[in-house]
């Protein structure tokens, strides 16, 4: 395909970006739709899967026919196989009339299964039967049926690694990937990360009626080294939050004010490099672990922090009076109990360091850490503030049940919406609200 006939797929679709890498995907989609050939889509989440499955049913013979996207991990295990493949009356409890199925629907055009790994084993081997045969049987049923439909997958996992571990099919996973489709992460596509973001804040500020925001040289350098770990959705969020919260206060953006809106660096430089370790795919686990990141190395930073002030003072520096007032705040959330307490100031420190405490405030004093003996208790401290980091990882939960809940609340209660606002899928999102009892509007 030549660059012109990509670029006028790119307008049409609304894709931005001049990355090698997402033309090369893009040229891929653009020769195998012309086909009938089974596509597998794989990347990060986030990077436009979807995007691409509707471009390969957009250029194809079944253009005219109906095109549907299914999320298999939004889906319930046990109600899978009759969305999916329909059912007849009284083949379960609930099953008041014959129902027909996704695949039963969408005949003649093109199905999207997103999340394909969260598929379960059973839905798998009946996946397998018509891809290969055309064939399909309703659930409660023993009629086989017919349906003409091509099937384009997408996940964001490593399939072969799902297969070792016995999740995935190996002979579906290689009907599946017949022509597959590597979409790019944000984060190796360059300079496509500054105009993605120019795109969005256009936009944000037509439909808000704001004037857009501009970057300086430091913040676009800035946003163009961070790894983005969820990718286009991530950026979006990113952006629209800028435009929206700093286009009167600060309509030039530096690298300070952008910094506020990304995640804490060394929480998302970890996760870049865990998710470059596993060849490019993210683990099951970073579904469960996605609203804790930031909560976690906020708050073990502030631990550190605490430690090391309590350190230097135990150390006997000579500064000790300012460097209490300039980090009360550190203290202010610490409870009294037996060991903070109503502590007198003076016994904060060595004897020799009494005398550069004259002049600290004694409201300071109701949360200070009482230490008698300098060289008895040093180690004692320090078991102190792991301790204390253990009990405010207690609140983790706490935290997480709120951002769900706000995330439901700006979104009007659809799970969808707010299950892309969280970074996680809406099967991940309708179990934690079942696990932490969240009302729903």
């Amino acid at each position: 395909m030549t660059n012109q006939e990509i670029q006028s797929i790119k307008n049409r679709f609304g894709i931005i970006g001049t990355a090698p890498a997402l033309n090369y995907a893009l040229n891929v989609a653009m020769q195998v739709a012309a086909t009938d050939l089974t596509v597998l889509i794989t990347g990060e989440s986030g990077s436009g899967k979807e995007s691409f499955s509707k471009i390969i049913h957009s250029l194809s013979t079944r253009k005219h026919g109906p095109f549907i996207a299914i999320n298999c991990g939004a889906i319930p295990e046990g109600t899978i196989d009759s969305e999916l493949f329909g059912h007849v009356k009284g083949s379960f409890t609930g099953a008041i009339d014959d129902r027909k199925g996704y695949f039963e629907i969408t005949n003649g055009g093109t199905i999207f299964l997103d999340e394909i790994a969260e598929m379960p084993v059973g839905t798998q081997a009946r996946l397998l039967r018509l891809l290969e045969n055309k064939e399909y049987i309703r659930v409660g049923s023993s009629k086989v049926q017919k349906t003409d439909v091509r099937v384009v997958a997408a996940t964001n996992v490593n399939l072969l690694e799902a297969v070792s571990k016995g999740r995935f099919r190996e002979d579906l996973y290689y009907r599946l990937n017949t022509v597959p489709i590597a979409v790019p992460p944000l984060r190796e596509r360059g300079a496509d990360i500054d105009l993605l973001f120019r795109k969005f804040t256009t936009d944000f500020s037509e439909r808000y009626r704001i004037s857009p925001v501009n970057m300086t040289p430091e913040a676009r350098a800035m946003l163009l080294k961070y790894p983005f770990p969820g990718n286009i959705r991530q950026l979006k969020n990113i952006a629209e939050q800028i435009q929206i919260l700093e286009s009167e206060a600060n309509p030039t953006i530096n690298a300070e004010v952008l910094a506020k809106y990304l995640p804490h660096a060394a929480a998302a430089g970890s996760r870049a490099m865990m998710l470059l370790g596993n060849n490019g795919s993210t683990a099951d686990s970073f579904n469960e672990r996605e609203l804790l990141y930031k909560i976690l190395f906020d708050m073990r930073r502030d631990v550190n922090d605490l430690k090391k002030l309590v350190l230097r003072v135990l150390n006997g520096d000579a500064h000790s009076g300012e460097i209490l007032r300039e980090h009360r705040d550190l203290f202010s959330s610490i409870e009294p109990d037996a060991t903070f307490g109503q502590a007198d100031p003076q016994k904060m420190l060595p004897a020799h360091q009494n005398s550069d405490l004259s002049n600290v405030q004694r409201p300071m004093s109701n949360n200070f850490i009482e230490i008698d003996d300098y060289d008895d208790e040093r180690a004692e401290v320090e078991d102190i503030v792991h301790e204390t980091a253990e009990d405010e990882s207690l609140s983790l939960e706490q935290q997480e049940k709120k951002m769900i809940a706000r995330a439901l609340l700006q979104n009007k209660g659809k799970r969808k919406y707010a299950a892309e606002a969280l970074g996680i899928s809406e099967r991940t999102l309708y179990r934690k609200i079942k696990q932490y009892d969240i009302e729903e509007d």
